[in-house]
């Protein structure tokens, strides 16, 4: 076969792999970037190279092999910008947490947060309490938006913190 077909063809696996993984375990999982997350994504890296170029390690090899991620991820990202049922299959939904100050406790079930962590997140939006949240919602890159009104003004404040440790949540 054609070596740089042969580089084409396997680095489309692995990206196709990695976005099956990514998404089976969480694609937040990979973006808290804690130290084992660090150490994963080295090792994920390290593990998929010679995947992608096989006995190609030339400059040439790895260039196409790059080329080819960024293209493939081009077509993904348009692919889902154009089709609703692609970018439901490639993301899952937010999740409202909190709706007119009331706690739905099974989504926090479902994606896994503490009620200590969502009172943390809700104060770190400088709101003082869960009883003031006109909705909280976990957003689908893992970060919590909180609405809130100022019964003082009778104004809603809308706030969006990214957090540093996302939240892996599956369907």
């Amino acid at each position: 076969m054609n070596p740089i077909l042969d580089v084409v063809l396997r680095s489309l696996c692995v990206y196709l792999f990695m976005m099956i993984a990514i998404r089976v375990f969480g694609k937040n999982q990979l973006s808290q970037l804690n130290a084992g997350d660090v150490v994963l994504l080295l090792l994920i890296s390290n593990a998929v190279q010679n995947a992608m170029v096989g006995p190609d390690t030339s400059l040439q090899g790895g260039l196409i092999a790059a080329l080819v991620l960024f293209a493939a991820n081009f077509i993904v990202k348009r692919f889902m910008f154009s089709s609703q049922k692609f970018e439901s299959l490639m993301e899952d939904d937010p999740v409202i947490l909190v709706k007119d100050g009331m706690i739905d406790e099974k989504a926090l079930d479902k994606v896994k947060i503490t009620k200590g962590e969502l009172e943390e997140a809700i104060r770190e939006h400088g709101v003082d309490g869960i009883e003031n949240v006109k909705l909280c919602i976990l957003e689908v890159d893992g970060n919590i938006s909180v609405i809130s009104e100022d019964e003082k003004n009778k104004q809603t404040h809308y706030s969006r913190i990214k957090r540093k440790n996302k939240r892996k949540y599956l369907r």
